[in-house]
């Protein structure tokens, strides 16, 4: 039989025995619990940036931890809804309920198969619709805002309190994006590492300072994530570079490859925390989630 030599040297070797070593060092990490509610809306009006991807790695991410998360996906497309493997057909009690018949969150949330802690309120169709039918609400800005609030307030009155909620939104600044800044406390972007990454972000920043001074002061850009990123290319270093040097506290260190098993996760109805584990797309979501729930630990500490 003849024995297959291995070059250890070669580059294939040396991202073998990286991705080894960040997962060892996964092994050891311990997230902990926020000791309050944390609540992200995750947003980018480029469309094709890693948006909804992002937000059901992240959940799934927190929730192998064992920590307690729910997904809003606020986005028509549902694909949010599809990637955590929940149920979203026309006849099912989605978001749309609670932001235009004033349902209680408890009422429509879904729990993911992926994992005990992961669940989802789920988008559909009609949700489509909902821009044009918010426009003639009451506190139209403020409806998911005030079913979360009371939704949080309730389970923290029952014991049953939630650690992180991730509110995927449009592509888009329309009701449905403004309803989950106005909800949210966090913003997290993630910027694709490509052409035209910056494109369009200071419309997106003007946005978000419009709503902290008149719809929500408690608001910030607390992160920002690199995807899609290619190493091989100038252009995705230079763009990470160069976003680096204009958000050097929100950048993550973590950054996202562009990796096949990320991209075919949800056609599986699975995240690729589920769908390739021990893959790098998978390790590489997980670090950012460490990483997000170690900075929250940081500023703590800073403020006392």
């Amino acid at each position: 039989m003849t024995e297959v030599s291995f070059d250890a040297s070669t580059p294939l070797a040396r991202d073998l025995a990286a991705l080894t070593e960040r997962r060892k060092t996964l092994a050891d990490v311990s997230v902990q619990r926020p000791d309050s509610t944390r609540i992200f809306t995750i947003s980018n009006q480029k469309g094709g940036v890693g948006k909804t991807t992002t937000t059901v790695n992240i959940a799934a991410a927190f929730a192998k931890h064992g920590l307690k998360v729910l997904v809003i996906d606020l986005d028509p497309q549902g694909n949010a809804s599809t990637a955590l493997g929940v149920d979203h057909t026309s006849e099912v009690p989605s978001v749309y309920d609670v932001l235009i018949d004033d349902f209680p969150l408890e009422d429509v949330i879904q729990k993911s198969p992926e994992f005990d802690q992961l669940y989802c309120v789920p988008s559909t169709i009609h949700l489509a619709g909902a821009e044009i039918e918010l426009v003639s609400q009451v506190a139209r800005e403020h409806r998911l805002r005030t079913a979360l609030d009371d939704f949080v307030k309730r389970a923290s009155a029952n014991d049953t309190s939630w650690d992180y909620i991730f509110i995927d939104c449009p592509p888009s600044l329309g009701l449905l994006t403004i309803n989950g800044f106005v909800a949210a406390t966090e913003v997290l972007i993630p910027i694709q590492c490509e052409y035209y990454a910056l494109e369009g972000l200071s419309q997106l920043l003007n946005s978000i300072q419009l709503i902290q001074k008149h719809l929500n002061p408690a608001l910030h850009l607390s992160t920002i994530l690199l995807t899609m990123f290619d190493s091989r290319t100038n252009l995705a270093n230079q763009v990470a570079d160069d976003v680096r040097a204009h958000f050097p506290e929100e950048v993550l260190d973590a950054i996202i490859p562009r990796a096949v098993r990320i991209s075919e996760a949800p056609s599986f109805g699975q995240t690729v925390i589920s769908h390739d584990p021990s893959g790098i797309g998978a390790v590489s979501y997980l670090e950012a989630a460490a990483e997000i729930a170690g900075r929250d630990s940081t500023q703590k500490k800073e403020r006392n």
